[in-house]
């Protein structure tokens, strides 16, 4: 599989968002070229929101697996998973990743097939661990089932690694809580997905204030 995985996305989201920014780059070039006034300034600034949340909701979700964890990069905030305290990852009607009892849910790879989500639940409900056909043909499997075995198996080859192995071991002890770290999964608000919504609407009210 290579020193690490690459960073698994939605095609079709990411082709989405791509194809919105273009277009509103030709919109706001003729707004420049041919508009004038307070109006302009308005759709101007309106275009950039939607490029924002296309941006957030398209462009940005992400699963990117690194050498220390997975992390799930989704709308508004970032999950950072520890390999060490991975546990599983299966799919409902998203990729979740378990993390003991807690579980983490991925925007973006998402299982659109309803009748094989109405499947992925009732096989939930046997726990995060039910049986899975682990040598199943890849090319028979669906695109967010094949992540999570893809995961799953980079999980138990870096859970073999001396320094995850002992890290492991001692979140498995009982120990008092301790702020989150490198040992246990962290979420966090992300800057860049806050600035990209709220830039464009501080613009916009500048604009409305001006005119």
């Amino acid at each position: 599989m290579g020193d690490a995985m690459k960073p698994l996305t939605a095609p079709a989201s990411r082709l989405a968002g791509w194809a919105w920014v273009v277009i509103v780059v030709v919109l706001i070039a003729d707004l420049a070229l041919r508009g004038s006034g307070a109006s302009s300034l308005i759709a101007g600034s309106v275009l950039m929101i939607t490029v924002g949340v296309a941006y957030v909701l398209w462009l940005r979700p992400r699963v990117v697996p690194t050498a220390e964890g997975v992390r799930l990069v989704n709308p508004l905030r970032d999950t950072f998973v520890p390999w060490s305290v991975f546990t599983w990852a299966d799919v409902t009607d998203v990729l979740r990743i378990h993390a003991g009892e807690q579980v983490f849910r991925s925007w973006p790879l998402r299982e659109t097939k309803r009748a094989r989500v109405r499947e992925n639940l009732r096989r939930a409900g046997d726990g995060p661990a039910y049986a899975l056909d682990e040598d199943a043909d890849p090319a028979s499997m669906r695109p967010t089932d094949l992540a999570a075995r893809h995961l799953r198996a980079e999980a138990e080859r870096r859970k073999a690694e001396p320094g995850v192995r002992a890290a492991a071991e001692r979140a498995g002890e009982e120990e008092p809580a301790a702020a989150p770290g490198p040992s246990e999964p962290a979420t966090v608000w992300a800057p860049d997905a806050l600035a990209a919504l709220g830039a464009p609407v501080f613009l916009l009210i500048v604009v409305l204030l001006l005119v």
